[in-house]
């Protein structure tokens, strides 16, 4: 086997290992981020939590591409990655639609959610996680020139700002009781959504075309 092979394959494998990463970690995020945010009444909180979940069908989708690889032909990959896609967009427009309601339904009747530490921790290991994977993807799926683990990886990067809005809105409210930022967050996250589920039909019609 040649070197250049060996370097194809274990850039695959590490690519394999990375979406599973992705997936545990952001399933773990998501269980854990919707029971706190249900205890603490928080709509950011739980709807962080659900996006998780999505982006956990995206690193699915990337499990399953790498898995098949080699089994079936690359057409046929191809097809039934944009049907995944599809269905991933749709998730993004639903999941924006419920965190929409309940946001302005939580602004709209002053249902004040309680400070949460713990979803202030969840915050902060997400920032800190989410940089070194966006890094080790990026650079993965440049090496092996595959562009749905570089979109993946931009999943991955966006998640870090929300991560980042999460934590000033679940902060605002622990340190100085604006528990109006955590509605205007989950606002921020179906801002957030929506445009995700815009870009993700807009790439795939133009690789359509």
């Amino acid at each position: 086997m040649s070197t250049n092979v060996k370097l194809i394959l274990n850039l695959k494998r590490k690519a394999l290992l990375l979406s599973y990463i992705t997936v545990g970690y952001n399933i773990l995020e998501g269980v854990v981020s919707i029971i706190v945010g249900e205890l603490a009444g928080s709509i950011a909180l739980v709807g962080f939590g659900l996006d998780s979940f999505v982006e956990s069908l995206s690193g699915g989708v990337m499990i399953w591409r790498f898995r098949k690889h080699g089994e079936i032909s690359e057409e046929k990959l191809e097809q039934m990655e944009k049907k995944a896609t599809k269905l991933v967009a749709y998730t993004f427009f639903i999941l924006a639609a419920y965190i929409l309601y309940e946001s302005i339904s939580t602004l709209i009747l002053q249902e004040i959610p309680e400070p949460s530490l713990f979803g202030i921790i969840i915050a902060i290991v997400s920032i800190i996680v989410m940089p070194v994977l966006f890094y080790q993807k990026y650079k993965t799926g440049k090496a092996l020139g595959s562009r749905s683990l570089v979109a993946d990886s931009k999943e991955t990067l966006a998640c870090l700002f929300l991560s980042l809005a999460l934590l000033i809105g679940l902060g605002a409210n622990y340190l100085f009781s604006l528990w109006q930022a955590d509605p205007i967050v989950g606002i921020i996250i179906v801002v957030f959504l929506v445009r995700e589920g815009y870009k993700t039909i807009k790439e795939e019609a133009l690789e359509t075309d």
